[in-house]
C-alpha cells in the first residue's frame, strides 16, 4: 500500500497528515517542532511512503534537512501555488495538510526549490548584507535631512561622513539634537564596518567557483552583483528554459488575456526579489559604461518610459546570465543586443 504524508509547519508546531491511496487518513496529529518526536511517528510507515510534502515557510530547514537525512523524499510545496478552494466554509490546520497530501498523492503538487544545503549559507549572508545595506542608507538619509534643516543646503553622503565632533557641534549648537545626531551617525559607521565585514568574507567564500568570473564578465556587474546572481540563481538546470529564468528574475509581465482582450493581471511579485534588484542596479550601470548597451537603450527609450527601457536592459541582461551559466561562457555584448 502505498502511503503520502503532509507537513502543515508553524513556528511552534507542526501538523502532520498521512493518507493511502483512497484518502484515507492513518495519521492526523499535532506534534511539536521537535525532530526526534516526528520521526518516530514516521518510522512505522517509513516503507510505504511515497514522499513528504512540507508546506515551504520562513523556518523549513531544520524540517527538509533532517527528513532528508533520515532518507525521507521530501517536497518543498510552493504555498502560492496550492490554495483550496476558496468557497469552503471550514479550513484549518488539518484540511491544509490534507489537501497537501492529496495533491501529492495525484502527482499534481506544486513544488518549490530545496536549495543546496551546501550553499544557503552563503546565499542568507549575502541577503543580511542587503538588510544592513538599506539600514544604513535610512540612517544616512536621516543624518542629511537632519543638516539640511539646520543649514538650508543639500548634503552629500561623502560631506556628511567627514564631518568630526567639532565640525557637529558648529552645526548643530542644540545638545539634544547634536546628541541624537551622533547617536546615528554612531550606528551608520558600525553597520558600515559589519558591510566590509561580510563583503571580505563573502569574497573569499565564492571566490573559486569559476562561474563567479564568467558572471562578472557582463557589464555593470561586479563583485556583489555577480555574487548575488550566482547564490540566488543555484543550479541553472532547474529552469526549464531561459524564459523559466527570465520570469523568476520578474522580468516577464504578469498579464492574463481572453480573446485577444487583457482580462487582468497576475502576481507581480512572483519570482525572486533579489535577482530582479541585481539586473536592475547591472542595468543601470551597464548603460553608463557600455556604449552599445547604452545606444540600445536610447533607442528603447525614444518609445517607451525611461522604467520600462531599464527594464528591457535587464531582461537582456538576465537572458545572458542564463546563457553564461548554462554554457560556462563570458558575455557576448554583440549576441545580447545585436
Amino acid at each position: 500500500m502505498k502511503l503520502y504524508a503532509a507537513i502543515d509547519l508553524h513556528s511552534t508546531n507542526s501538523y502532520l497528515t498521512v493518507i493511502d491511496e483512497h484518502d484515507t487518513p492513518l495519521i492526523e496529529r499535532r506534534f511539536p517542532n521537535d525532530l526526534e518526536r516526528l520521526l518516530a511517528a514516521l518510522a512505522p510507515l517509513r516503507e510505504s511512503l511515497q514522499g513528504i510534502a512540507v508546506e515551504s515557510t520562513y523556518n523549513w530547514y531544520w524540517l527538509v534537512d533532517g527528513l532528508q537525512d533520515a532518507g525521507y523524499r521530501v517536497r518543498l510545496v510552493n504555498t502560492a501555488a496550492v490554495a483550496q478552494y476558496d468557497g469552503l466554509k471550514h479550513g484549518d490546520d488539518r484540511s491544509d495538510a490534507r489537501w497537501l497530501a492529496r495533491l501529492l498523492r495525484l502527482g499534481v503538487l506544486p513544488e518549490g526549490f530545496i536549495f543546496p544545503r551546501e550553499q544557503r549559507a552563503t546565499r542568507d549572508l549575502l541577503r543580511r548584507r542587503s538588510l544592513l545595506v538599506r539600514q544604513r542608507v535610512q540612517l544616512m538619509l536621516s543624518l542629511e535631512s537632519t543638516l539640511s534643516r539646520r543649514t538650508g543646503k543639500t548634503w552629500s553622503t561623502r560631506a556628511v561622513t567627514q564631518l568630526d565632533e567639532a565640525a557637529v557641534e558648529k552645526l548643530l549648537p542644540e545638545t539634544t539634537e547634536r546628541f541624537g545626531f551622533l547617536i546615528q551617525f554612531a550606528l551608520y559607521g558600525s553597520l558600515q564596518q559589519q558591510i566590509d565585514q561580510i563583503e571580505q568574507w563573502l569574497r573569499v567564500d565564492c571566490r573559486a567557483d569559476p562561474a563567479l568570473v564568467n558572471l562578472k564578465s557582463i557589464s555593470g556587474v561586479g563583485d556583489i552583483l555577480g555574487m548575488t546572481i550566482l547564490l540566488e540563481t543555484g543550479p541553472v538546470d532547474r529552469f526549464a528554459s531561459v524564459g523559466d529564468y527570465a520570469s523568476y528574475c520578474r522580468m516577464v509581465e504578469s498579464v492574463r488575456f481572453s480573446n485577444g482582450k487583457l482580462k487582468g493581471r497576475g502576481n507581480a511579485k512572483c519570482g525572486n526579489r533579489y535577482l530582479c534588484w541585481a539586473f536592475v542596479e547591472a542595468a543601470n550601470f551597464a548603460i553608463r559604461f557600455n556604449p552599445a548597451i547604452a545606444a540600445w537603450y536610447q533607442r528603447k527609450r525614444s518609445r517607451k518610459h525611461r522604467i520600462v527601457a531599464i527594464k528591457a536592459v535587464a531582461h537582456k541582461l538576465a537572458r545572458a546570465a542564463y546563457y553564461i551559466l548554462r554554457d560556462r561562457t563570458a558575455f557576448d555584448t554583440a549576441r545580447a543586443f545585436g
